[in-house]
């Protein structure tokens, strides 16, 4: 649910209250089943909240809510985060992980959280991933944008443009390409995959008069990619490289930092784009926006992102079995 004071609740009622049946994906919801009615009756939607617990059957009719916390919903104020709903958003977040383990469920697409309330709530983590990657022994994940027209991984996140060049090397750009090319074979179902690699600098360096990190990071780590058979060009000049990945030319960018990546991502998918969570042992995806405190409770969030997030937590999940059955089967192990 993330955040209880966030958009998370409203935009979780707008999935169940806009989904169709589907027999593909079955959603439950891990929060607050009380702040989730309250939502449903301040916004009007109408919708019954059922309580349910893991290993029970899924109700057919209304939202199956795994109720963690029992905040006063009544007592709290939208846009208003504090210590216990950082406590209550990251419960929900150790839930999933642990019941996802357990084999109970496949996969999460977790709404929008608050770092500064996780934080109050005693938790040193800058968000989600960083969350999950300890919940999951310690994994180096990285972030993955996708949408219909274009999907961009990024070799760095959230540190200070000036510390970027410090941290393009051969290991990190190379690391990325390869879980690129992994997440888009096991988790897309593509055979060959086409990845674009962007450059550092304007016009990719020009030959060293703007920058050298082309030049000594990442084109030995595009050559050392591809003397492994994998489907990689560039570093292309960062300017021109979204015009051909979004025309379908490439199947995702490896990009050099956060804001590189992400504003023509988001220039082409703002309301459907979904964040992944490549390298995890567990099927993570997320809406691509935050909180939203300014218009929370108003009922004007929309809720596209999360169902396009769910939609692909579901297509992972059911790539990801039928790439462990094919290895299972390439073994003789059924």
């Amino acid at each position: 649910m993330g955040c209880p004071v966030g958009v998370g609740p409203e935009i979780i009622l707008k999935y169940f209250q806009d989904r169709g049946r589907s027999k593909d994906i079955v959603p439950v919801v891990l929060g607050d089943i009380n702040v989730l009615r309250r939502c449903s009756r301040e916004l009007g939607c109408g919708q019954t909240c059922i309580p349910w617990s893991p290993g029970d059957p899924v109700p057919a009719e209304g939202i199956p809510v795994f109720s963690i916390s029992t905040l006063d919903a009544s007592a709290l104020r939208w846009g208003r985060p504090d210590r216990d709903t950082g406590r209550a958003m990251a419960d929900y977040i150790i839930s999933a992980v642990r019941l996802i383990q357990a084999g109970i469920l496949d996969g999460m697409a977790t709404c929008p959280i608050s770092k500064m309330a996780l934080h109050e709530a005693g938790y040193t983590f800058p968000g989600h991933t960083e969350m999950l990657a300890h919940l999951t022994g310690g994994a180096s994940p990285v972030m993955m944008l996708a949408g219909s027209r274009l999907r961009v991984t990024l070799v760095t996140i959230h540190c200070s443009l000036a510390d970027v060049p410090s941290r393009i090397s051969v290991a990190s750009v190379g690391r990325l390409i390869r879980l690129t090319h992994q997440a888009l074979v096991a988790d897309f179902g593509l055979k060959s995959p086409r990845i674009a690699v962007a450059g550092l600098n304007p016009h990719g360096g020009e030959g060293g008069l703007f920058g050298n990190e082309e030049a000594v990071a990442i084109v030995p780590a595009v050559e050392e990619a591809r003397s492994a058979g994998l489907d990689v060009q560039g570093p292309f000049p960062p300017d021109t490289v979204f015009v051909k990945a979004a025309a379908g030319e490439f199947d995702a960018v490896v990009c050099m930092y956060h804001d590189q990546g992400l504003i023509p991502f988001k220039l082409l998918h703002f309301k459907d784009g979904v964040n992944v969570t490549l390298g995890l042992p567990v099927v993570r995806t997320s809406v691509d926006h935050g909180t939203a405190y300014d218009i929370a409770g108003k009922g004007i969030a929309d809720p596209q992102s999360l169902a396009a997030a769910i939609q692909l937590a579901g297509t992972i999940a059911c790539s990801r079995r039928r790439n462990a059955a094919r290895v299972y089967a390439a073994r003789g192990l059924c």
